[in-house]
């Protein structure tokens, strides 16, 4: 994540000063905490990246400004996607991303659901690549008659719109809640192909002791079997 940026600026060339500042100024001027409590709390950039999902962020930061410890809804599709998935395997994916993957854009929790920041598209691409690995549906019909452990996977893309945790507070366990808050204004987003790969690994070390299945379809047992170990 990146560090903190010293910017009260609104999100567009021109935006007067006028809007955003008083907010800006309470976000900057927060008490030193540790590195853990920084990494869910939005900084200045943050807030005016989220701003720039709407139409209209001058007046979203003005309304931010007088409500910042109230959850915020902001349309999808422009400047960002959102995966939704039960909390505790969210919690996983979130994990791999971080120990063996590129990392994660900002993260939040909401009603038991991990809400992952994805970038634009992701929400129309990433249902297909779920049903490509035969996840989506874990129809027993299928090809290889088996049923896969990913959890439902939510997408919310261009025409939705998601509910978002206050700028300051919303620690508490009844709302909406960062986990990865945005700290700048170009942040990094997961697409689609990396959002099931995180899937696919948290699905796959799960299957063996929670399910005893595979995303893969049974072998053959006729089939000829090669030990390609020493192969170079």
């Amino acid at each position: 994540m990146s560090v903190w940026l010293n910017d009260e600026t609104t999100l567009r060339a021109g935006a007067g000063a006028s809007h955003g500042g008083g907010l800006f100024a309470l976000l900057r001027d927060r008490p030193e905490e540790g590195a853990g409590d920084r990494a869910a709390h939005v900084t200045s950039s943050g807030a005016a990246w989220l701003a720039g999902a709407t139409a209209h962020p001058r007046s979203t930061l003005a309304q931010w400004e007088d409500r910042p410890a109230s959850p915020g809804v902001l349309p999808c599709g422009t400047a960002f996607d959102i995966v939704s998935v039960p909390a505790l395997f969210g919690r996983r994916m979130l994990e791999r991303l971080w120990a063996e993957g590129p990392g994660s854009g900002p993260v939040a929790v909401h009603r038991g659901r991990m809400l992952l920041f994805a970038s634009p598209g992701t929400a129309q691409r990433l249902p297909s690549l779920v049903a490509w690995e035969e996840w989506g549906t874990g129809c027993p019909d299928g090809p290889g008659g088996h049923r896969g452990a990913l959890p439902p996977v939510l997408c919310h893309g261009l025409g939705d719109a998601v509910t978002v945790p206050p700028l300051t507070g919303g620690s508490g366990s009844d709302g909406p809640r960062w986990v990865v808050a945005p700290d700048t204004r170009n942040p990094w987003l997961p697409g689609p192909d990396v959002l099931l790969w995180a899937c696919v690994r948290v699905g796959r070390s799960a299957a063996p002791s929670a399910t005893g299945n595979s995303i893969f379809p049974p072998a053959d047992p006729g089939a000829n079997v090669y030990d390609v170990s020493r192969r170079r």
